[in-house]
């Protein structure tokens, strides 16, 4: 018999500690990562039991009738511990199922961790969306790059790379955010209209919290001209954000960036994920953003989005 409990705030310890030892949840799944806009959101992670022992976890959200794991986050998704297998996780989405339509719910909106998160397989959960008849309801298209065995670079990024590095832009780590946000915020601005996903003052705050979050500049005479974000989560590097001002556009600083995190990031992951280049569910394709990624060596991997009526 499958439990199912709303998340609380006295629960966060239990919760961290199960993301932190599961096989597919990454540290965005953490509460002192997910709780950063909680105002944003109305929280409705669950937390599924049997016997007492917690065997799953849910982060979500609502809004009215319908369920999204999860509407602030790239992914959500069921968070499973090593010992949880397919006969568990149908048993979880009937008790799932059960407690949602008791709470009025009538939809979920349910983006799964990719593959290439996974300490170990994990995809228990498609089956069982499969099962529930949900529906494919977005394909967003990413660019993966396999650090261990990587496709060659095109030659275009390679000559931007030497072009930067002839230039004199320098590659450096650095902790304080500010320089970059302002490019970052600027070219946002100027090209779509909108700031970045996170203020300056939440991104500090989680990079103070996680020293999975790094910041990698490109500088010129000590002048910052680009910059990537990066997340480490577990094998997989992921880049939140990238942007250059116009010198550092002209002379490849981004390319020098990733030439560089590549060669860094091989002796500790396994996979460079650029992100998605896709809009609107997948129905809008970026082509100049992913050429550019996939100049990098990089070939498409998906993040899916599900509908489950209830």
């Amino acid at each position: 018999m499958i439990e199912v409990r709303r998340y609380q705030s006295d629960d966060a310890s239990v919760w961290n500690d199960f993301v932190a030892k599961s096989r597919n949840a990454t540290f965005l799944l953490d509460r002192r990562y997910m709780d950063y806009h909680a105002n944003r959101f109305t929280d409705h992670s669950l937390l599924f039991f049997s016997d007492d022992v917690l065997l799953a976890l849910l982060p979500a959200n609502a809004e009215g009738d319908i369920l999204f794991s999860h509407g602030g986050l790239t992914y959500g998704g069921l968070v499973v511990s090593d010992k949880f297998r397919i006969g568990d996780t149908l048993d979880v989405f009937a008790a799932m199922r059960k407690y949602l339509l008791l709470e009025s719910f009538e939809r979920v909106i349910y983006k799964p961790i990719p593959w290439f998160y996974h300490r170990q397989p994990s995809e228990e959960d498609l089956y069982a969306l499969f099962r529930y008849g949900a529906r494919v309801a977005g394909r967003d298209v990413a660019t993966l790059t396999d650090l261990k065995s990587p496709l060659p670079m095109t030659t275009l990024r390679r000559r931007q790379a030497r072009k930067a590095l002839g230039n004199g832009i320098a590659v450096e780590r650095t902790s304080d955010f500010g320089s970059f946000w302002k490019i970052l915020d600027d070219n946002l601005m100027q090209r779509y209209g909108v700031h970045p996903v996170h203020t300056l003052e939440e991104i500090t705050l989680l990079a103070s919290r996680f020293d999975n979050i790094r910041l990698f500049e490109a500088r010129l005479g000590g002048e910052t001209v680009g910059g990537v974000v990066i997340y480490l989560c577990g094998e997989v590097a992921h880049v939140q954000y990238i942007s250059a001002n116009e010198t550092g556009k002209r002379l490849g600083a981004i390319d020098l960036i990733f030439c560089n995190l590549m060669e860094e990031l091989k002796t500790c992951c396994r996979y460079l994920d650029f992100g998605k280049s896709t809009e609107q569910f997948g129905h809008f394709l970026n082509k100049g953003l992913i050429f550019q990624k996939e100049g990098f060596g990089g070939r498409a991997a998906c993040y899916d989005t599900y509908e489950w009526t209830l």
